[in-house]
């Protein structure tokens, strides 16, 4: 990887050099541009360093640190699973991204702390002082316990936007939520379908409006049962089409198989 940026800039490098946002930048990776993804990560390894060092409240070496691995492959993954009909800017959505994956590797860490003695951790910083990585696992622990609030936080107000511009509150989803499970499971699938359709998905957040007829014949429903539960299907489609896994979690939100209409 390396012995590319030695040489002459290429087609993809030089796209770069036009000051094109991230989101521009992915879309061409998208389009197959691989050695444009390992450009884009390269430059911006110090902003992962950042975001690393952030989460870790300590200076994050890239050259030796494990934190620092594990947040750079999660900034590759978030390019693969970045949707520019999210929203969202990419650096936001990869640092959401980048802090889970850290919180998990914590999560591992901590399991592992409790079957190894406390001083087997001690290790030197680079001035020679002795430190122990256990206080820094336990900083880390409070801080995720914190930071899982804040993201809830967070996700719910950024939720609560989306939802606004099909004229749909947070608070209207426990009123139209299905109360049967095989009712539940059948809308759930029909937003699903919604939400893996590009072009569905861009035609409700150009024009509002829920494509009633594409989703009846892909489905197998009938309209009825479409335009009764319109804000159901639009706020579910929105939560699998976007980066809320609290909200899937706290809704019981799964990929459910289409199925007949249970009653709806």
């Amino acid at each position: 990887m390396f012995k590319r940026f030695l040489r002459k800039k290429t087609t993809a490098e030089a796209a770069h050099d036009e000051r094109l946002s991230p989101e521009q930048i992915i879309k061409q990776i998208k389009e197959g541009d691989e050695q444009l993804r390992e450009k884009f990560i390269a430059d911006y390894r110090p902003y992962v360093a950042k975001v690393t060092s952030g989460f870790c409240k300590r200076y994050v070496d890239p050259t030796r640190d494990d934190e620092f691995s594990i947040a750079l492959t999660a900034f590759n993954e978030a390019i693969t699973q970045f949707s520019s009909e999210s929203g969202r800017s990419f650096l936001s959505f990869a640092e959401t991204v980048m802090r889970r994956r850290l919180i998990d590797y914590v999560r591992k860490e901590q399991r592992h702390l409790k079957t190894v003695p406390y001083t087997a951790f001690d290790q030197q910083d680079e001035e020679e002082q002795i430190y122990n990585p256990l206080d820094t696992k336990m900083a880390l622990h409070a801080y995720q316990l914190k930071q899982d609030g804040d993201d809830r936080r967070l996700e719910i107000e950024e939720y609560t936007k989306e939802l606004m511009q099909f004229q749909i509150s947070f608070m209207e989803l426990a009123e139209c939520s299905p109360k049967h499970a095989d009712s539940r499971q059948l809308l759930q699938g029909i937003a699903q379908t919604l939400a893996s359709q590009r072009d569905m998905f861009a035609q409700l957040y150009v024009t509002g409006k829920l494509p009633v007829k594409e989703l009846t014949e892909l489905c197998g429903v009938s309209r009825k049962t479409v335009e009764r539960n319109r804000k159901y299907i639009i706020a579910i489609s929105l939560i699998m089409n976007g980066t809320y896994p609290y909200l899937s979690d706290y809704l019981n939100i799964t990929i459910p198989k289409q199925g007949k209409e249970a009653g709806l």
